[in-house]
């Protein structure tokens, strides 16, 4: 049986009765034997695998934590000092993998165990002067990093919420989306205008001045809020892609073959054979720039090609949105009273079913069950919100 690493926890409260040299070594073997645990940890799961390619994911975690271990190792002997004969068990909190069925569990598990072990060593980097050990600490969180990722993806291939969002995630990104933006759009300017003028018709009867009033305010309103907010989105994402361009270009320089073995792991997780992985990743290593941008790819899922434009985006959204909105108001300029609530009602609806349509665009659900659905929803809205403005017409009369 064996018990997987969590967190270690002498290293951050230190001795306060030892010298700076012997809390250095302290930190230093609890570093080590954290890194071992690790080892240990992920040769168990590559031996309780039974998938080949995920098996050797984990043999190759495994053999990174050991040359962390080794890396520790060796700066124990340089302070003097050996690894302990025996790990402390007070250096870490313990787990029982072994009573956990389901690898989806062990695999989160562990994914929140790398982030526990990233930010202890983050701390480190704040509180040590030591600089060759700060060096090593640097190196080591590069290489930590590259697990969390690597957990990510085998945590969204496990068959869990987790994959769900990541292949939603994957399928929202493109040089398509803003299609979807403007489906979208158009569906939420349709929804928050039919829900103003079936309100407004309620509470005056359909009087058009009111309604179109109501209705092309609302329709503005609803455009420049939708256009920023696509804006403010497309920037964003834009930024984060340069902010990850700009770390995987320092690891880079600064550690090219950990960057290497990282892209050759996010290959295996698609299947490559390691060998083709490792291949691959030299090759591309080769070209810096190409690296980089794949390597981005890779972690974010999104190129910079796939990027959104802020301008297209907040354009697709504020003009779509105009559109549905303006739909539910086009009656009320050529008629009033009830037989223009009901013209609103039945062309809004047609429109509702056309857009729930569309949205199978950028869905696998049939257009005629997105339609139905959509038209349901619409349905539902216009008759609770006229219901509601003919109570307040009649509260204000």
């Amino acid at each position: 049986m064996y018990y997987g690493r969590m967190h270690h926890i002498s290293p951050n409260e230190p001795d306060p009765n030892l010298t700076p040299g012997e809390r250095l070594v302290q930190l230093v073997s609890a570093n080590w034997a954290l890194e071992m645990d690790g080892t240990a940890m992920y040769a168990m799961l590559a031996e309780r695998e039974s998938i080949p390619e995920r098996r050797s994911i984990f043999q190759k975690l495994s053999l990174l934590e050991k040359k962390h271990a080794d890396m520790w190792a060796k700066r124990l002997a340089e302070l003097g000092a050996s690894p302990p004969a025996d790990r402390p068990k007070t250096s870490h909190s313990r787990k029982d993998f072994s009573q956990m069925e389901s690898m989806h569990d062990i695999i989160l598990e562990v994914e929140s165990e790398e982030r526990h072990d990233v930010a202890s060593y983050l701390k480190q980097m704040r509180e040590v002067h030591d600089e060759e050990t700060k060096a090593l600490l640097r190196q080591v969180v590069l290489d930590e990093f590259t697990h969390a990722h690597v957990l990510n993806r085998l945590l969204a291939q496990s068959g869990d919420r987790s994959a769900l969002e990541y292949l939603l995630h994957r399928q929202r990104q493109g040089t398509g989306s803003w299609i979807g933006d403007a489906i979208y759009g158009v569906n939420d300017g349709l929804g928050a205008i039919f829900g103003i003028v079936s309100g407004v018709s309620g509470a005056t009867l359909g009087n058009s001045r009111f309604v179109l009033l109501a209705g092309i305010a609302g329709m503005i309103a609803s455009a420049l809020s939708m256009g920023s907010g696509a804006y403010l989105a497309a920037k964003s994402e834009r930024e984060i892609f340069e902010a990850e361009l700009h770390r995987e270009r320092i690891l880079l320089k600064e550690n090219p073959h950990a960057a290497q073995e990282e892209l050759a792991l996010f290959y295996e997780l698609k299947g490559v054979p390691p060998e083709d992985a490792k291949k691959i990743a030299e090759y591309l290593a080769a070209d810096p720039d190409q690296f980089l941008k794949v390597m981005t790819a890779e972690k974010l899922n999104l190129t910079e090609d796939g990027l959104s434009n802020p301008i297209t985006s907040a354009l697709s959204g504020s003009i779509s949105t105009a559109v549905g909105a303006f739909i539910p108001i086009i009656p009320f300029f050529f008629m009033h009273g009830i037989p223009a609530v009901i013209a609103a009602a039945v062309i809004s609806l047609v429109a509702h079913f056309a857009v729930g349509a569309a949205k199978s665009l950028v869905t696998v659900r049939p257009w005629w069950s997105s339609g139905l659905e959509m038209t349901l929803v619409g349905a539902a809205e216009g008759i609770v919100t006229y219901i509601v403005g003919i109570g307040l017409g009649g509260i204000g009369a």
